[in-house]
C-alpha cells in the first residue's frame, strides 16, 4: 500500500506524518523507518522508529532510491512501514513530473510484493497531482 499526503507548505503534512508515524510504531508488530531530509521530527517521533536522515546519504535520483528501500528490506524482513518524508526534496523534482508517477508505481509493486505500508509526503499544491498521483490519496 502507498499513501501520498500531498499540500502547500504550511497545510499540516508533518503534524498529520508524525501522528501517522507514531500510530505505526505503537500498533504494527514489525520495524517503522522514517526516510527525512533533516532531522525536524527527531523529538516528536517515537524513539522505536529508525529515523534516517536523507542528507547522509548521496540520494541522487529516485534510482537510488528505490536501491536504497531494497536495501532497507533486505536488511529488515520484519520491515512494515517507511515513511517518506518531503520526496521531492529528498529527490530534487518537480511533483507532477513523470519521474513521480514512475516511482510511485514501482513502489506500489514494491509494497505488494513485500507486504510493506508506504507512506509519503510530497509539498506541493494538491491541483498538480496528476490522475496517476491521485490514486494514491
Amino acid at each position: 500500500m502507498v499513501r501520498v499526503i500531498m499540500g502547500a507548505k504550511g497545510s499540516g503534512k508533518t503534524k498529520q506524518m508524525v501522528e501517522l508515524i507514531n500510530y505505526a510504531a505503537e500498533n504494527e508488530i514489525g520495524s517503522v523507518v522514517c526516510i527525512e531530509l533533516g532531522r525536524k521530527m527527531m523529538f516528536d517521533i517515537s524513539r522505536n522508529v529508525r529515523l534516517v536522515e536523507a542528507g547522509e546519504f548521496p540520494f541522487g535520483g529516485y534510482e537510488f532510491l528505490k536501491g536504497f528501500i531494497g536495501g532497507l528490506y533486505a536488511s529488515n524482513y520484519d520491515l512494515t512501514h517507511v515513511f517518506i518524508d518531503s520526496l521531492c526534496k529528498i529527490i530534487p523534482s518537480e511533483p507532477d513530473s513523470p519521474e513521480v508517477e514512475e516511482f510511485l508505481a514501482w513502489l506500489s509493486k514494491f509494497a505488494e510484493k513485500n507486504n510493506i505500508k508506504f507512506t509519503i509526503t510530497i509539498s506541493a499544491d494538491v491541483a498538480l497531482a496528476t490522475e496517476a498521483m491521485k490514486t494514491y490519496f
